[in-house]
């Protein structure tokens, strides 16, 4: 990437933070319907300033404390986490990528995607959303994360969370019964919140 080209991603980011800045300062709030609040993680990844995407996603998660984020959005967190040697943020933020998309990870590492029969909570869930998914283990400026995602994804720690997971989300796929789905849920909110 020239110099050239890189000072225009820097100027996109820029102007999309002043949108924002100044869309909260009129309204007294964001009204971010345009989704921009998620584009610049991917231009600083762009661009190899991974401690300028730091400093977006930190003032991000000051102002959009409450937003649950794409499961691409945090895919680009958790990799400028792991670039920036936040390594213990860094683990938490899979879980997150994975319970946000569980198929995030093999469309990653070009494993076939194979659905899983479980609940899925929208269409960001579903195997479909990977047609959407930009990163691969084969971009060459991500290997040391290629390599240290496949480690951690291997991990006792996450294979039996991701097995627990997994079996919760098949079984709230077939039960119907209100008080058996309400269990169901709030075990998934506690395998979720353990990690925080």
């Amino acid at each position: 990437m020239t110099p050239r080209q890189i000072e225009k991603i820097k100027k996109k980011i820029r102007s999309i933070r002043a949108t924002l800045v100044a869309e909260k300062r009129k309204f007294g709030c964001f009204d971010d319907s345009r989704g921009l609040r998620y584009v610049p993680p991917g231009l600083f990844i762009k661009i190899n300033d991974f401690k300028g995407g730091l400093t977006y996603l930190n003032w991000f998660e000051k102002n959009f404390s409450d937003d649950i984020g794409m499961p691409d959005f945090l895919f680009e967190w958790l990799i400028i986490l792991f670039k920036t040697k936040n390594i213990k943020k860094a683990e938490r933020k899979a879980f997150q990528v994975f319970f946000a998309n569980s198929y995030l990870f093999d469309k990653y590492f070009g494993r076939p995607i194979e659905p899983i029969e479980k609940y899925e909570y929208s269409n960001l869930t579903s195997p479909e959303f990977t047609e959407y998914f930009n990163y691969s283990s084969d971009q060459h400026e991500l290997a040391d994360f290629s390599d240290w995602l496949k480690a951690f994804e291997n991990s006792e720690q996450f294979v039996r969370i991701k097995d627990n997971y997994i079996m919760t989300t098949k079984k709230l796929k077939k039960v119907n019964d209100r008080e058996t789905r309400s269990f169901l849920f709030a075990h998934l909110k506690q395998i979720e919140s353990e990690l925080n």
